[in-house]
Protein backbone atom coordinates (compact mmCIF):
# COMPACT_ATOMS: atom_id res chain seq x y z
CA UNK A 1 0.00 0.00 0.00
CA UNK A 2 1.26 3.56 -0.66
CA UNK A 3 1.55 5.75 1.32
CA UNK A 4 -1.31 8.45 1.64
CA UNK A 5 0.32 11.77 0.44
CA UNK A 6 1.90 9.72 -2.65
CA UNK A 7 -1.43 8.27 -3.35
CA UNK A 8 -3.17 11.62 -2.81
CA UNK A 9 -0.91 13.49 -4.80
CA UNK A 10 -0.34 10.93 -7.58
CA UNK A 11 -4.26 10.28 -7.99
CA UNK A 12 -5.75 12.04 -10.93
CA UNK A 13 -8.83 12.48 -12.84
CA UNK A 14 -8.71 9.78 -15.37
CA UNK A 15 -10.64 10.50 -18.94
CA UNK A 16 -9.17 7.46 -20.81
CA UNK A 17 -9.47 4.28 -20.21
CA UNK A 18 -8.41 0.64 -21.66
CA UNK A 19 -10.71 -2.25 -22.58
CA UNK A 20 -9.99 -4.19 -19.92
CA UNK A 21 -12.47 -5.15 -17.19
CA UNK A 22 -12.57 -4.45 -14.26
CA UNK A 23 -12.42 -7.10 -12.06
CA UNK A 24 -15.70 -7.54 -9.37
CA UNK A 25 -13.37 -8.22 -6.32
CA UNK A 26 -11.74 -4.71 -7.42
CA UNK A 27 -15.49 -3.10 -7.40
CA UNK A 28 -16.02 -4.55 -4.21
CA UNK A 29 -12.85 -3.24 -2.49
CA UNK A 30 -14.10 0.35 -3.68
CA UNK A 31 -17.47 -0.48 -2.12
CA UNK A 32 -15.84 -1.59 1.11
CA UNK A 33 -13.73 1.73 0.84
CA UNK A 34 -17.02 3.76 0.48
CA UNK A 35 -18.51 1.79 3.88
CA UNK A 36 -15.34 2.56 5.93
CA UNK A 37 -16.02 6.22 4.92
CA UNK A 38 -17.02 8.66 8.08
CA UNK A 39 -20.15 9.99 8.06
CA UNK A 40 -22.49 11.77 10.41
CA UNK A 41 -23.50 9.99 13.03
CA UNK A 42 -22.51 7.00 11.15
CA UNK A 43 -25.62 6.95 9.29
CA UNK A 44 -24.52 5.93 5.92
CA UNK A 45 -26.86 7.85 4.28
CA UNK A 46 -25.69 7.11 0.43
CA UNK A 47 -25.71 4.23 -1.96
CA UNK A 48 -23.65 3.31 -4.65
CA UNK A 49 -24.91 1.72 -7.96
CA UNK A 50 -22.22 -0.65 -10.00
CA UNK A 51 -23.84 0.09 -13.67
CA UNK A 52 -21.49 -3.02 -15.65
CA UNK A 53 -24.26 -3.91 -18.30
CA UNK A 54 -24.17 -2.99 -21.26
CA UNK A 55 -28.22 -1.86 -21.42
CA UNK A 56 -27.54 0.04 -17.97
CA UNK A 57 -24.46 1.74 -18.71
CA UNK A 58 -25.85 3.12 -22.26
CA UNK A 59 -29.25 4.69 -20.36
CA UNK A 60 -26.30 6.05 -17.79
CA UNK A 61 -23.97 7.47 -20.79
CA UNK A 62 -26.66 8.94 -22.36
CA UNK A 63 -26.98 11.13 -19.27
CA UNK A 64 -23.42 12.66 -19.88
CA UNK A 65 -20.94 13.34 -21.93
CA UNK A 66 -18.36 12.66 -19.72
CA UNK A 67 -18.60 9.12 -19.40
CA UNK A 68 -15.16 8.42 -21.33
CA UNK A 69 -16.52 4.94 -22.22
CA UNK A 70 -15.43 3.75 -18.92
CA UNK A 71 -15.78 -0.03 -18.34
CA UNK A 72 -17.60 0.02 -15.12
CA UNK A 73 -19.82 3.60 -13.89
CA UNK A 74 -20.80 4.06 -10.13
CA UNK A 75 -23.31 5.96 -9.16
CA UNK A 76 -23.19 7.53 -6.17
CA UNK A 77 -26.54 9.01 -4.17
CA UNK A 78 -27.39 10.22 -0.92
CA UNK A 79 -30.52 10.67 1.35
CA UNK A 80 -30.91 13.48 2.41
CA UNK A 81 -34.05 12.51 5.26
CA UNK A 82 -31.38 9.75 6.75
CA UNK A 83 -27.89 12.13 7.10
CA UNK A 84 -27.30 13.33 10.37
CA UNK A 85 -28.20 16.97 10.90
CA UNK A 86 -26.43 19.80 13.23
CA UNK A 87 -27.83 20.15 16.10
CA UNK A 88 -26.37 23.88 16.15
CA UNK A 89 -26.33 24.98 12.14
CA UNK A 90 -28.99 23.17 10.96
CA UNK A 91 -26.63 21.81 8.50
CA UNK A 92 -27.58 18.25 6.83
CA UNK A 93 -24.99 16.44 6.41
CA UNK A 94 -25.71 14.37 3.10
CA UNK A 95 -23.95 16.28 0.40
CA UNK A 96 -20.58 16.20 3.04
CA UNK A 97 -21.27 12.48 3.65
CA UNK A 98 -21.51 12.09 -0.16
CA UNK A 99 -17.87 13.93 -0.65
CA UNK A 100 -16.50 11.93 2.37
CA UNK A 101 -17.61 8.52 0.10
CA UNK A 102 -16.71 9.48 -3.21
CA UNK A 103 -13.41 10.57 -1.66
CA UNK A 104 -12.91 6.93 -0.70
CA UNK A 105 -13.79 5.23 -3.86
CA UNK A 106 -11.70 7.54 -5.82
CA UNK A 107 -8.63 6.93 -3.52
CA UNK A 108 -9.14 3.12 -3.41
CA UNK A 109 -9.42 3.04 -7.06
CA UNK A 110 -6.10 4.77 -7.77
CA UNK A 111 -4.53 2.04 -4.97
CA UNK A 112 -6.25 -0.59 -7.18
CA UNK A 113 -4.30 0.84 -10.16
CA UNK A 114 -7.51 1.89 -11.63
CA UNK A 115 -8.42 4.91 -12.52
CA UNK A 116 -11.51 6.71 -12.02
CA UNK A 117 -12.97 10.53 -11.29
CA UNK A 118 -16.11 12.04 -10.08
CA UNK A 119 -18.45 13.51 -12.98
CA UNK A 120 -20.92 15.94 -11.21
CA UNK A 121 -22.56 17.29 -14.65
CA UNK A 122 -25.11 14.72 -15.58
CA UNK A 123 -28.76 14.36 -15.71
CA UNK A 124 -29.68 12.95 -12.16
CA UNK A 125 -33.75 12.90 -13.60
CA UNK A 126 -32.98 10.10 -16.65
CA UNK A 127 -31.00 8.09 -14.32
CA UNK A 128 -33.74 7.84 -12.00
CA UNK A 129 -36.49 7.45 -14.67
CA UNK A 130 -34.98 4.81 -15.67
CA UNK A 131 -33.80 2.96 -12.37
CA UNK A 132 -36.29 2.83 -9.67
CA UNK A 133 -33.84 1.38 -7.69
CA UNK A 134 -32.73 5.30 -7.19
CA UNK A 135 -35.76 6.41 -5.70
CA UNK A 136 -35.72 8.67 -2.43
CA UNK A 137 -31.71 9.57 -3.24
CA UNK A 138 -30.85 12.66 -4.31
CA UNK A 139 -28.11 11.33 -7.01
CA UNK A 140 -24.27 13.53 -6.65
CA UNK A 141 -21.73 11.77 -8.59
CA UNK A 142 -21.18 9.63 -11.58
CA UNK A 143 -17.95 7.97 -11.44
CA UNK A 144 -16.50 6.06 -14.97
CA UNK A 145 -13.93 3.36 -13.27
CA UNK A 146 -11.63 1.32 -15.45
CA UNK A 147 -7.95 0.23 -16.26
CA UNK A 148 -6.31 3.82 -17.28
CA UNK A 149 -5.45 3.65 -21.35
CA UNK A 150 -1.90 3.52 -22.34
CA UNK A 151 -1.65 7.42 -23.07
CA UNK A 152 -3.89 8.06 -19.99
CA UNK A 153 -2.25 11.25 -18.02
CA UNK A 154 -3.34 13.67 -15.94
CA UNK A 155 -4.83 17.13 -17.06
CA UNK A 156 -2.22 20.18 -17.43
CA UNK A 157 -3.39 21.86 -14.53
CA UNK A 158 -3.35 18.22 -12.32
CA UNK A 159 0.19 19.75 -10.71
CA UNK A 160 -0.69 23.53 -10.01
CA UNK A 161 -1.46 23.72 -6.22
CA UNK A 162 -1.82 26.58 -4.24
CA UNK A 163 1.00 27.21 -1.82
CA UNK A 164 -0.04 25.88 1.31
CA UNK A 165 0.67 30.05 2.77
CA UNK A 166 -2.32 30.69 0.26
CA UNK A 167 -4.94 28.40 1.81
CA UNK A 168 -3.97 28.10 5.51
CA UNK A 169 -3.06 29.16 8.70
CA UNK A 170 -2.81 28.80 12.04
CA UNK A 171 -4.55 30.91 14.66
Amino acid sequence: MEDFIILAHDRYSCRRFSDKSVESWKIDRIIEAAIAAPTASNRQAWYVWAVTDEISQAVVRAATPYHFDAPVLLVLGVRPEDAGMSRMSGINFADIDGGIVGAHMLLEAHDLGLGSLWVGDFHADAIQEAFTETDGYRLVGIFPLGYPADDAEPHKLHFIRKATSEISMQI
